[in-house]
């Protein structure tokens, strides 16, 4: 098959506005796609990317605009009209179904069937394999999409797309739960995509990446077109300020917060979980922002949902300076068994997982932020409306939360404003401990430095802080101590000029450690 003209006309997006009750989130948008080139889609959250995206993959319809795709022009009214013209996505939040296989997910309503109508599952077993080999990925295709951590799931919805054999790849922050090694992976496999002339849109907050693998790059502010570039005439700092709007692009993050007191507020020891969790010991300190790092599958996650209460521990102890227990204002060994256990010893806990565990999206802010803190809204039977508005008003301020009004439903805020109302709902809670698991995953870097300051505040007000990152910058740039996971055990603990890059990847990957 002949390759299409380099340069050539892929797809036009004419004068594109959308509006939600009244509000406009994208306002005459314009530009088109090359065929064969990687197009970067960036903007802070709320700037109208991801509603773009589901207009073009017919998710939602245009309140006004066209497109002409291949010199014709379409309406794309549905997202199985947008398959049949060659448009797939591959979407930030996870479109799987738990209950289903690795295979049943990636060829669900594109199955593979026999002459007698059956479904032909060795086929479909055997090209999932294929396809997921070729991403480096040992997922195994008869696996239920319940057992897969968060990486492994991201991989699975890349080849679900791939599996299209689409003209138009759409890609929503595809590289957010991705080691290093996975991400130039990915590129590579991108790489080759192009050069068979599909077209691509990229969409991340990484700057880096859009300058390492995009051909131009798109911005867009407050629903508006700001630029679109050729990726050689733009630096990382040109595209920020074209996001932001402003010219005072400073250092993201706060200053980092003097050594903390040595009273602890939580010790854990010797936890264990059979095939996750061998013997992992670590303490966090009153006032601190304490760092966990490691690769993808190292155990970060599941030590912070051991000591969540979200998965039950085999050995090892939980002791924690808070309200609760049987000598409050002490030390105390605490037994936690489920999530409740772990709110009532002021524990919180912002999931990785924002949609899978996280916020509920068919909810409005109102209701996800007092999800947890319910009771304390309750007048009898009754909940207090008034108290409930009065407080998520608060929370829209202190975070910038953007949203039309209270009563909208998350599915139709921005990843960034769903994870600020997420947030909020912790905060609810009165914390003392706050867990947060890939807290600027998917948020855009203005985003990205309010909550790095929101930590920095509750730190400095005495509440202990314990974040898990795989952006390294994150952890080096916020934390005062970091434990660095490789396969289920603490490898090493760093603190002071040992919070490098070069040292945790040691760590990581076992050069140090004793567990090369």
């Amino acid at each position: 098959m002949a390759l299409p003209a380099p340069g050539t006309e892929m797809l036009a997006i004419q004068g594109i506005t959308k509006e939600f009750d009244g509000v406009k989130v994208l306002d005459n948008v314009s530009f088109s796609l090359k065929k064969g080139e990687i197009m970067g889609l960036i903007g802070e959250n709320g700037a109208g990317k991801s509603t773009l995206i589901k207009i073009i993959t017919g998710i939602y319809p245009p309140s006004a605009g066209s497109f002409v795709l291949d010199a014709k022009d379409v309406q794309i009214p549905d997202y199985i009209t947008a398959k049949k013209l060659g448009i797939s996505m591959v979407p930030q939040e996870f479109n799987l179904i738990n209950t289903l296989t690795v295979f049943e997910n990636i060829f669900l309503g594109n199955e593979i069937r026999k002459k007698n109508g059956l479904l032909d599952k060795a086929a479909m077993r055997e090209l999932a394999a294929k396809k997921l080999a070729e991403l480096k990925m040992p997922v195994e295709v008869n696996q239920l999409v319940s057992r897969l951590s968060v990486a492994e799931k991201q991989m699975v919805e890349i080849s679900k797309a791939l599996m299209l054999n689409s003209s138009l790849l759409i890609m929503d922050e595809p590289t957010t739960t991705l080691t290093g090694h996975e991400v130039e992976t990915l590129f590579g496999m991108m790489r080759d995509l192009k050069a068979q002339g599909v077209t691509m849109i990229f969409v991340s907050h990484k700057l880096g990446e859009i300058k390492e693998i995009c051909d131009r790059v798109t911005v867009l502010r407050d629903g508006k077109l700001i630029s679109v570039d050729n990726i050689e005439d733009v630096n990382e700092e040109d595209i920020a300020r074209k996001m932001i709007g402003r010219t005072d692009f400073h250092q993201i993050f706060p200053p980092k917060l003097p050594r903390a007191a040595e009273d602890l507020a939580l010790e854990v020891k010797n936890l264990s979980i059979k095939t996750l969790l061998k013997d992992v010991s670590f303490t966090l300190r009153r006032g601190e922002i304490l760092g966990f790092a490691g690769l993808v599958g190292s155990g970060r996650t599941e030590t912070a949902e051991a000591v969540m209460g979200l998965r039950a521990a085999e050995g090892g102890s939980i002791s924690l300076a808070a309200s609760g227990g049987t000598n409050p204002g002490g030390f105390n060994t605490v037994t936690i068994k489920k999530p409740a256990d772990a709110v009532q010893y002021k524990l919180g806990y912002l999931s990785e997982d924002r949609q899978g565990k996280g916020i509920v999206a068919g909810f409005n802010l109102p209701q996800n932020i007092t999800l947890i803190s319910l009771k304390e809204y309750l007048r009898g039977s009754f909940i207090n409306k008034a108290l409930e508005g009065e407080k998520t008003a608060e929370y829209v301020r202190a975070f910038s939360i953007a949203a039309a009004s209270q009563k909208m439903a998350l599915r139709y805020l921005s990843g960034g404003n769903q994870q600020k109302v997420y947030l909020s709902r912790w905060m609810d809670t009165k914390p003392e401990i706050l867990i947060l698991d890939e807290p600027t995953r998917g948020i855009d870097v203005s985003a990205k430095q309010e909550i790095y300051e929101f930590i920095h505040e509750l730190a400095e007000k005495g509440i202990s802080c314990l974040v898990i990152s795989s952006e390294m910058e994150e952890i080096i740039g916020l934390c005062s101590r970091v434990y660095v996971m490789k396969e289920g055990s603490i490898a090493g603990m760093l603190e002071g000029d040992h919070i490098n890059e070069e040292e945790i990847m040691f760590y990581a990957t076992g050069i140090k450690g004793g567990q090369a």
